[in-house]
C-alpha cells in the first residue's frame, strides 16, 4: 500500500476516559501505585487515523477542571482535533486495568456512572455544523451503552451523518460489564440501519447477533476462517451493509496469541496473513488500531487486499506498545506488512 494524502475529514463520538494501570502485572489489590493514561475507543481511533495523515474530530464531553485539562492535554500532543468536545459535568470516567500474564487475563474495572458524557442529552450538538464538510462518522457499541441518554444522542448522530451524506462505520465492542447482551442486540440492531461499515472480532456478533462462525471455539482457540466468512456474509446480508470487517483472535494465554483479519465487501473475502504474537505488551486498542486501518484504506480508495493487510499490520503492532494508543506512522505499519517483522534494532 502507498501512503495517500487525503483531506477527507472523520468524526468520533464516544466517552473520553482516565486509565489507570497496575504495574508490573500486579493485581489491583496488591497495587500501590498506578500508571496514568487517558483514552477511549473512538479516540483510539482517531488517534491512529491522524497519524496516517486523516484529520479526525473527536466529539465528546469532559468536566471543566484539572481532570479534564489533564486529559484534553494529553489527546493533543496526538493531533487529535478537538474543537467539539464540550466541558460539562463534574466527573471524568475512569477505567482500571489489571494487566494479565500467562493463563491469567486482563481484566477492567469501570468508573464512569455519573460521567461528563452521561450528562449530555439530546440536541447538545450541533450536528449540521459538526458535518459540514465532514466524510466520515465512527461510533462503537461502547458510546450507546454508556448511558440511555448517550444511545439517544448516538441514535442522533447516525440520523445526522446520514443526512449529510457521510459513510458511518461502528465497531459492536460488546461489553458485558457495561449492559446485557439482550439490550445490547436491541440498540445496536436499532443503530444498524445508520451502518455502512460493521466492525467485529471473533466472537462478539455471536454475543450480540445471535450469528456464530461453525466449526470455531474462542476458549479453545479453534478459529475456523471458513466459518467467519460465512458470518461476514450474514452480517452484509442482514444490515444491508457495504463492508463487514472481523478481526480474529486466537489466545492461547493472556500474552500469547495469533491474530488476523477478514473484510468482506459482498463479493469476496479478503483475508490477511496469520502474526503470531508471542510476547503481548499491551493489547488494549488493538482492535481500534485495525478499524483505523480498515477506514484509511477505504477513504483513500486502496485495492481491499492491501486494506485488510495494512489493517492486521497496524493492529498487529499495537500489542508491543503500553496504552491505548497505536503510537506508530504508515511507514512503520507498512514495513511490517512487506515482511519485516524481525523486531531488529534499527540505527
Amino acid at each position: 500500500m502507498k501512503q495517500i494524502r487525503t483531506d477527507k475529514k472523520v468524526v468520533l463520538f464516544g466517552e473520553l476516559m482516565m486509565r489507570l494501570s497496575t504495574k508490573r502485572y500486579e493485581r489491583i489489590v496488591q497495587a500501590r501505585e498506578f500508571d496514568v493514561l487517558y483514552s477511549g475507543a473512538e479516540a483510539n481511533l482517531g488517534v491512529s487515523l491522524a497519524a496516517f495523515g486523516v484529520e479526525s474530530f473527536m466529539v465528546s464531553s469532559v468536566p471543566d477542571n484539572a481532570l479534564g485539562d489533564a486529559c484534553l492535554a494529553y489527546m493533543r500532543q496526538y493531533k487529535l482535533n478537538l474543537d467539539y468536545v464540550k466541558r460539562n459535568g463534574f466527573r471524568l470516567g475512569i477505567y482500571f486495568v489489571e494487566t494479565g500474564a500467562g493463563q491469567r487475563p486482563s481484566t477492567f474495572l469501570y468508573n464512569r456512572k455519573g460521567s461528563s458524557i452521561t450528562e449530555l442529552r439530546p440536541g447538545d450538538f450541533d450536528w449540521d455544523s459538526i458535518f459540514q464538510g465532514k466524510h466520515w462518522f465512527h461510533f462503537t457499541g461502547i458510546t450507546p451503552a454508556v448511558a440511555d441518554s448517550v444511545a439517544e444522542i448516538t441514535l442522533e448522530a447516525c440520523k445526522n451523518a446520514k443526512h449529510h451524506g457521510l459513510k458511518v462505520s461502528c465497531d459492536l465492542n460488546f461489553r458485558s460489564k457495561l449492559w446485557p447482551k439482550e439490550k445490547a442486540r436491541k440498540v445496536m440492531t436499532a443503530l444498524m440501519e445508520y451502518v455502512d461499515v460493521l466492525f467485529t472480532n471473533e466472537d462478539e456478533a455471536a454475543t450480540v447477533f445471535r450469528i456464530a462462525a461453525r466449526e470455531s471455539n474462542v476458549k479453545l482457540a479453534k478459529l475456523n476462517r471458513h466459518g467467519y466468512e460465512d458470518v461476514a456474509v450474514q452480517l452484509y446480508e442482514k444490515f444491508n451493509l457495504k463492508y463487514v470487517s472481523i478481526s480474529l483472535r486466537a489466545s492461547r494465554s493472556a500474552t500469547d496469541n495469533d491474530w488476523s483479519a477478514i473484510l468482506y465487501d459482498g463479493a469476496k473475502a479478503y483475508i490477511s496473513k496469520t502474526y503470531h504474537i508471542d510476547y503481548i505488551v499491551d493489547r488494549i486498542g488493538g482492535g481500534d488500531a485495525y478499524s483505523a486501518g480498515i477506514i484509511y484504506g477505504l477513504l483513500t480508495g486502496q485495492d481491499l487486499q492491501e486494506t485488510v493487510d495494512f489493517a492486521a499490520a497496524a493492529g498487529c503492532l499495537k500489542h508491543s506498545i503500553h496504552g491505548d494508543f497505536n503510537l506508530t506512522n504508515f511507514d512503520e505499519v507498512q514495513a511490517l506488512v512487506v515482511g519485516d517483522g524481525s523486531g531488529r534494532i534499527q540505527r
